[in-house]
């Protein structure tokens, strides 16, 4: 039996601090891509030039690069913004950047920018013609994009939605950088502390290749319930 030497509760918490982590950047990744896609296929310059804008900086600068800069960088940005206050208003606040917070935030972005790709190309992928045969029958703006824009989006989204995830997942790993307690970071101490890193790595391996296949199995049953009616030929 594997000796964890009292660890294993907090490595328990840990893994539990990034799933948490891991699918409220997925929700803000999602919600991001979505107003990404939709603003660089929008016919107004600004939104189009953005979304562009938004794409290449994200996607050209290292991950960890920008965990750094969000979490120690937005901290001195704040500090700067509530020292102003105090000095224009005599408003004497402090905000302190949670750890929690900051990784929720920068992995959001990031993918933001991946999963605007991903929908963006789903969207495209979308036959013209069912939406043109909506509006024929009537159907407003709303109706159309509900009944028949979003479903047909997300049977092409489904694959590259779940290789994001996949490399999200993986990513959540940085956040051990910026002194969030999550089990990679629990991990590093406690290899540190008993000089038995490969057991304690092998763990986390472990943990993380169970929520990839747990994943796995849940978008294959998304991607079946999205093809009804559909071959493979389609």
């Amino acid at each position: 039996m594997i000796d964890l030497h009292g660890y294993g509760p907090r490595l328990l918490e840990g893994a539990l601090v990034t799933i948490e982590l891991a699918l409220l950047s997925l929700v803000l990744a999602i919600v991001l891509g979505l107003v990404t896609a939709s603003a660089k296929m929008s016919r107004s310059w600004l939104a189009h030039r953005i979304g562009t804008l938004y794409t290449t900086i994200i996607r050209g600068v290292p991950d960890l690069v920008l965990m750094m800069l969000m979490f120690f960088g937005g901290q001195i940005g704040i500090n700067q913004f509530t020292d102003w206050l105090y000095t224009q208003f005599a408003i004497d606040i402090f905000i302190n950047v949670n750890e929690f917070a900051a990784g929720v935030i920068t992995i959001g972005l990031i993918f933001g920018a991946y999963m605007g790709e991903t929908f963006r190309g789903a969207f495209l992928a979308v036959d013209s013609g069912q939406i043109e045969a909506g509006r024929a029958y009537g159907m407003n703006h709303w109706l159309v994009f509900r009944r028949i824009r979003f479903p047909q989006m997300m049977r092409h989204a489904i694959p590259g939605l779940s290789n994001n995830w996949m490399v999200l997942l993986k990513t959540t790993a940085l956040v051990s950088v910026i002194g969030l307690s999550d089990m990679v970071r629990i991990a590093t101490e406690a290899s540190k502390a008993t000089r038995e890193p490969f057991t304690f790595m092998i763990i986390v391996a472990a943990i993380y290749l169970l929520i990839a296949s747990v994943s796995e199995w849940g978008f294959a049953r998304l991607q079946k319930r999205y093809n009804v009616g559909y071959t493979e030929a389609d």
